[in-house]
């Protein structure tokens, strides 16, 4: 009790975000002080149900220690399967409450605020259920007979004293008229679990000090300084004028200037009310996430929030963005001797170099007693820079529950939604995302499923006050207004406030709202940069394409062709290679093993990077690429050819086009034919009454949303006979044309049209009803208990494919490490890997199955991750191919072997590079990833 008390006061002290304590005391009557006298006492008092005889009856040899003093109990085999009826946690809830009632005077309908942090320090907050078995089992609490006045004198002094210990004696019936609001009983929760698994550590707090420590304060003072946890980030609202601020914070040449977006979120940020929710409209390569960092540091020095967690669409936008965070957070001016934790959260993180980078091996191992989910001994390593905060990858902080309790955070938009899905450990995702400003960007990236859970989670961020940074060159107006209300919640005034946030057709746009408050628009001007893109559509033919390019690029130039499918990607590629050689096809899309993917992220942005940072661009050169190309790839295009698909994905798509100038304004050093950006857009039979787009594009994004995509592209349509498409001006009224409720498309399309838009209402309704199976009810009234808050659960949630597929609308899919298989059956590395950072061979590493592979064997290895196409997520087909898969079992990589290749399945290669799988066959290439075809 002593220990968990004492670490639940140094976490208030030294650890947890200004934001986060605020929130907690304004619900108490003498604010900061209750505050901490609350969260210390109730860390204090979690375990007090361990005093009953339901639990202390499992050690017979300490029960008799016990018995022999008066507190009988009957053996734990006597008491059978009624203990489970007693979980120490709600047993020390109902004792909690008890005490309350009996010594205090409290309504029984007072107490369950306060006493369901005890209740639910192991993950799941009691439902009513529970508590009213326990009150049918008193046995289970205090044994009947001459001990039970005993059991109940215990279980009081205990109570008493750890109130007269730690400073709520005073204060309880003050306490007593108080309604604690939902979120705040979640944030006490969180700081329970906490502390517990701190004070639990028994390397950090020995079982037997024998007299290693003269008194408590010294035993915690050592346990403190062995954790060594970084505090939270206390940022200073920066005064500069928004040129310095840019300047400082991400080296901006000396004669760049910063862009009106740019320079009116750090103004909005500095202007609002209150710190709240944010929405950043602007065309791409405005410079958004530059924006949302310099606001973020605004938002934060107001809120007190202790970090950021950036939330991206995928994996790779998370990897791109991680080492961008680092180098702002190394700009951050920092006091001497400030730590940050720092966290790349997806589930292959430590495949990632920038965070491996940070870790190093060492001393003390993360424990989290209710999931021992660490497998190595790993403590802090950092990345400095002069006058800026030691940023760690701390030992403690890592596992898949106490992860994003790391300051600074970029990941998956998963991690995110996690936090509106009814999961055990819930109330630590809550906490970790209380603390942080909470950046989203490509919010327009998201469907109706994942929007449900994001929506309810806005409503939480609302609820505890948390600023919130939303990022998106092409959102719907009535996304926009969903959003701005979510936040908003229960707080919001008049709906009619809302209603300019759905009319705003202006763009670029900014739109703020504070809790409780009305929203504010801003309209900035763009950069003063605009591209006007000619648009043609061409037939579905190859050869007809090809003929196209073959024609556009006669003075060269570099191409991008995007496809809306893997298979299209590689029929394409296949059929341009005919044409102008393998040399001069690229390919780019979902299906590589990461490391391939990662490399061919980088080569992208060096070769087709802005003209300041790139280097070898070809003279003429195709990419042929999947949807990897429309996020968060600054790269620079002659000449854009696109499946038809969703009006503001092609716009993102267009956002890759003359993205950049190259020899001024007339765009001089691009091939003479190139210098006036064109679009081709294809996947579709365009010479029928309606557009028909192709089944692949269909099974993606739904006929409706293609049609409406073309009938708002339509008066922009075949070149110069038509309005080219102006960027930035055309962005939002095509993208509201395309999203608006009431469709605009011509009179012969209806039919087509009526029949599409049934199907696509009747997908949102059953998406939106599937996800709120487990989706997380809004915050109650307060004073409200959290009593079955995340009944009917999923059980944990973790960043795996199966986690994924609770909050994303797509089937479970299959992970494989990829290996090769000799002749002679030996496994090794795939052989095309280059060598490491450190100049190491990776290629061809053995991977002996007798015996354990050597460290960077191993990592290697699973380096070589690749998440099977959809084929392999039906049923029967993904059952078949686990079977198969489970033949290549190596027992020497299990358990107590190579933790990361313990539980893979591996799918192995032979010297062609093919095998076959689950009727299938698969063949992999460095140059095209994989392809899959019937047997």
């Amino acid at each position: 009790m002593e220990d968990s008390a004492a670490v639940a006061g140094r976490l208030w002290d030294e650890w947890l975000p200004l934001s986060v304590r605020k929130l907690v005391a304004d619900g108490l009557p003498d604010g900061a002080d209750d505050a901490r006298r609350l969260a210390v006492w109730l860390a204090g008092v979690h375990d007090i149900g361990k005093a009953t005889p339901a639990f202390a009856c499992q050690v017979d040899s300490l029960a008799q220690v016990m018995r022999a003093d008066g507190l009988e109990m009957r053996s734990q085999r006597a008491m059978g399967a009624d203990r489970k009826v007693a979980p120490h946690g709600l047993a020390g809830q109902v004792l909690l409450g008890e005490w309350l009632e009996d010594r205090h005077g409290w309504a029984v309908t007072q107490t369950g605020q306060f006493t369901v942090a005890v209740g639910g320090h192991h993950g799941v907050p009691p439902e009513h259920g529970q508590i009213t078995a326990l009150d049918r089992h008193p046995q289970l609490l205090r044994t009947p007979g001459g001990s039970e006045k005993l059991w109940h004198r215990v279980q009081q002094e205990l109570l008493d004293a750890c109130a007269a210990e730690f400073g709520v004696q005073e204060r309880l019936g003050a306490w007593q008229t108080v309604k604690l609001p939902q979120p705040v009983q979640v944030l006490l929760t969180a700081l329970v679990i906490v502390s517990d698994w701190i004070a639990s550590n028994p390397d950090l707090f020995p079982y037997f000090p024998q007299d290693a420590f003269r008194s408590s304060e010294e035993r915690i003072t050592a346990a403190w300084q062995g954790l060594n946890l970084p505090g939270a980030w206390q940022a200073a609202e920066p005064t500069a004028d928004v040129q310095a601020l840019f300047a400082s914070r991400f080296a901006l040449p000396p004669d760049a200037k910063v862009r009106p977006v740019q320079e009116a979120a750090v103004e909005l940020a500095r202007t609002m009310d209150e710190p709240g929710l944010l929405v950043i409209e602007a065309p791409m390569g405005e410079g958004k996430t530059e924006a949302a960092l310099a606001a973020t540091e605004v938002l934060a020095a107001r809120s007190g929030a202790g970090g950021v967690f950036f939330a991206l669409p995928t994996m790779a936008t998370g990897n791109a963005m991680f080492p961008r965070l680092l180098d702002w957070l190394e700009r951050l001016p920092a006091q001497e001797g400030t730590r940050h934790s720092v966290l790349l959260a997806h589930s292959k993180s430590a495949l990632n170099e920038d965070f491996t980078d940070l870790m190093e091996r060492g001393q003390i191992k993360a424990v989290d007693l209710d999931a021992a989910e660490d497998s190595q001994k790993l403590r802090p390593s950092s990345r400095t820079r002069s006058a800026s905060a030691e940023l760690v990858a701390h030992t403690w902080l890592r596992g898949r529950k106490k992860a994003m309790l790391s300051s600074f955070v970029a990941g998956t938009i998963d991690q995110l939604l996690f936090a509106g899905l009814k999961s055990r450990h819930l109330a630590l995702r809550h906490l970790a995302i209380a603390g942080k400003v909470v950046v989203i960007d490509e919010a327009h990236a998201y469907d109706t499923y994942m929007s449900v859970y994001l929506d309810r989670v806005l409503s939480w961020l609302g609820a505890y006050r948390v600023p919130v940074v939303v990022l998106s060159a092409t959102l719907p107006a009535n996304r926009r207004r969903e959003l701005v209300e979510a936040y908003a919640g229960g707080q919001k005034g008049d709906a009619r406030d809302f209603e300019p946030v759905a009319q705003a057709r202006a763009y670029p746009l900014l739109t703020a709202v504070a809790p409780g408050g009305a929203p504010v628009l801003r309209r900035p001007s763009a950069s003063g940069r605009g591209v006007d893109v000619e648009l043609e559509h061409v037939d579905d033919d190859m050869v007809l394409l090809a003929d196209r390019l073959e024609s556009a690029l006669e003075g060269g130039g570099c191409v991008l062709v995007v496809r809306n499918t893997v298979r299209r990607v590689l029929e394409a590629a296949a059929a341009l290679r005919e044409r102008f050689g393998d040399a001069n096809v690229t390919v780019a899309h979902s299906c590589f093993i990461d490391v391939d993917r990662a490399a061919k992220d980088a080569s992208l942005l060096r070769r087709f990077g802005p003209p300041s940072k790139a280097e070898g661009r070809p003279a003429m050169h195709i990419v042929v690429a999947s949807q990897v190309a429309e996020q968060s790839l600054d790269v620079d295009f002659d000449l854009l050819v696109t499946d038809l698909c969703p009006a503001d994905l092609l716009l993102q798509r267009m956002g890759r086009l003359h993205r950049h100038l190259r020899g001024g304004e007339d765009q001089a050093e691009r091939p003479e034919g190139l210098r006036t950006a064109r679009c081709l857009v294809t996947g579709a039979d365009w010479t029928g009454r309606v557009p028909k787009p192709v089944a692949g594009s269909v099974a993606v994004y739904g006929a409706y949303a293609l049609l409406r995509s073309a009938a708002a592209l339509l008066p922009h349509l075949d070149g110069g006979a038509q309005r080219p498409v102006r960027l930035p001006a055309d962005i939002s009224p095509l993208v509201q044309h395309a999203y608006a409720e009431e469709c605009s498309a011509p009179a012969d399309w209806a039919q087509d049209m009526e029949a599409a838009r049934a199907r696509y209402d009747e997908l949102r309704a059953d998406q939106a009803e599937r996800a709120a199976t487990f989706r997380l009810g809004a915050a109650a009234r307060p004073g409200r208990p959290l009593f079955g808050w995340v009944t009917a659960g999923v059980g944990d949630a973790d960043d795996t494919s199966r986690g994924k597929a609770q909050v994303r609308d797509s089937r479970e899919s299959l992970e494989v490490v990829v290996v090769q298989k000799k002749s002679d059956g030996t496994l090794t590395t795939v052989p095309w890997l280059a060598p490491d950072r450190q100049g190491r061979t990776l290629a061809g590493l053995p991977l002996p199955t007798d015996q354990v592979p050597t460290p960077l064997a191993a990592r290697t290895a699973a380096s070589c991750g690749l998440r099977l196409p959809i084929q392999f997520s039906y049923a029967e087909t993904m059952d078949r191919a686990i079977s198969e898969l489970e033949e290549l079992y190596v027992p020497a990589w299990q358990v107590k072997g190579s933790h990361w290749l313990a539980g893979q399945l591996i799918l192995a290669l032979d010297e062609d590079c093919q095998t076959h799988l689950a009727g299938f066959v698969l063949r992999y290439s460095e140059s095209d990833g994989l392809e899959v075809t019937r047997a």
